[in-house]
């Protein structure tokens, strides 16, 4: 009830996402069920089922993925003065989020059933002339077992994932530091100390904390008589003289590197010396191709998303080198400070576009008979792709709020932010552009020649 009552509170453009992720769950689960109907209308086609099961996996895991960005953002869920003095600690928001995710997948769910009974036919006749009864094996009774599986695989892998994700951990650098009761410093549940579930810090009330020994003004500052004394205090971001640890560097780049190494050798000693069709044939209308080539474009999206926290570590270091000027060295410490939480979902991006680019490339001059299933499937992982990386940036933006509230305090213009960030994009489509486009050329390289 209180995860009800937090969503219906919460602003338009956290319903919207939801939305969104309902939207996505309701797209998959529709492609599991239209897997199950081809399963129940060709019996004989054991093989066949299997394969298109096997590839509503990209789509499964595109949408957990979105899913649990989407719970990262949510701001009913974080921590916040009051919640743990009723017994709404750490544990009890993740679980919360949890709730909430599952309450969101789980109306996509029955969204795509509603869907999918009524192409059947089992709600109101058969719609557009019965063109989608074969298809979905509308003479065929609905197993109920099978249907209520697979339609709480999504919303089931998605809530347990994010309570995973989102579970409580130690403050970086040791345990978690101490904190006024009913104030989340205490707690190093979701991000910094001091912070809530993203990074921000929370919005509580000064008369809610009276004054104590941590916000004692320093003797050596100078501060006029009677002037408010500062709210910082050990272990809290923006304290000058007890700052945070820094965020240890991604080390995903050398297995990253190996992995998508790995995916395109597979590749190429796949393909080498066998025809096209030989191996099983693609959903869709695609040509078929060696079963190890598929394995290899596997391999090689799971490299990118392996190493995409250490290309951005990376692109920042870059961006300081040789005499860094207050610009580059504010992005590139921001690139830094992001790495680990955008870099993976920009390299899930750079490997979903590099599979559209190396399709478009092995199917140049011949246009395949793509069916709508196919294109729902394609839709839904780049949408969800691209969705979770802008996700990722809000959840970026959020948690740096209250550092960029600091820098305008102190006069920093906000036209030297805004060329941060777009000095920010420009260096990682520098880096993540090229390799794309190497590794969609590497990746089709097997099957044109």
């Amino acid at each position: 009830m209180l995860a009800l009552r937090l969503a219906r509170g919460a602003r338009p453009a956290v319903q919207l996402r939801r939305l969104l992720v309902a939207a996505a769950s309701a797209g998959t689960g529709f492609l599991l069920l239209c897997t199950m109907g081809y399963a129940m209308g060709h019996p004989d086609a054991a093989a066949a089922a299997a394969l298109r099961l096997a590839w509503c996996v990209a789509p499964v895991a595109a949408t957990v993925q979105f899913a649990v960005a989407v719970a990262r953002t949510d701001p009913a869920t974080r921590p916040r003065s009051g919640l743990s003095a009723i017994g709404l600690g750490p544990g009890r928001l993740m679980a919360l989020s949890a709730v909430s995710t599952a309450l969101s997948c789980t109306l996509g769910s029955l969204a795509a059933l509603l869907a999918f009974l009524y192409l059947r036919g089992d709600l109101s006749g058969l719609p557009f002339g019965g063109g989608a009864a074969s298809l979905l094996a509308a003479d065929v009774p609905l197993p109920l077992p099978a249907t209520l599986t697979l339609l709480a695989l999504v919303p089931v892998a998605a809530s347990v994932t994010g309570a995973l994700v989102l579970r409580p951990r130690p403050a970086r650098g040791g345990p978690a530091a101490p904190g006024r009761p009913g104030r989340p410093g205490g707690s190093a549940a979701h991000g910094r100390p001091g912070t809530g579930g993203d990074g921000t810090s929370a919005d509580v009330p000064e008369a809610e904390h009276p004054a104590g020994p941590d916000d004692a003004p320093d003797p050596a500052a100078g501060s006029a008589p009677g002037a408010r004394p500062p709210r910082t205090r050990p272990g809290h971001p923006l304290d000058p003289h007890h700052p945070t640890a820094p965020l240890p560097t991604p080390g995903g780049l050398p297995w990253g590197s190996a992995v998508l190494a790995a995916g395109l050798a597979v590749e190429t000693y796949a393909a080498r010396g066998v025809p096209a069709p030989g191996g099983p044939a693609l959903p869709g209308g695609f040509t078929g191709g060696p079963l190890g080539v598929l394995v290899g474009w596997a391999l090689t999206a799971v490299g990118l998303a392996l190493a995409g926290p250490a290309l951005t570590h990376v692109c920042g270091r870059l961006l300081q080198a040789v005499r860094p000027g207050a610009l580059r060295l504010l992005a590139g410490r921001v690139l830094m400070e992001e790495a680990t939480r955008i870099g993976r979902p920009l390299g899930v991006v750079c490997a979903v576009a590099s599979g559209a680019y190396a399709a478009a490339t092995l199917y140049t001059g011949s246009r395949p008979d793509i069916g709508p299933l196919t294109a729902l499937g394609a839709l839904l992982v780049a949408g969800c792709a691209v969705a979770t990386l802008l996700t990722a940036a809000v959840e970026a933006r959020n948690a740096r709020a209250d550092t960029t509230a600091a820098l305008l305090r102190i006069g920093a213009p906000a036209a030297v932010l805004r060329s941060a960030a777009a000095l920010r994009a420009g260096a990682l489509f520098a880096v993540f552009g090229p390799l794309t486009w190497a590794v969609a050329e590497l990746a089709a390289l097997p099957l044109v020649h």
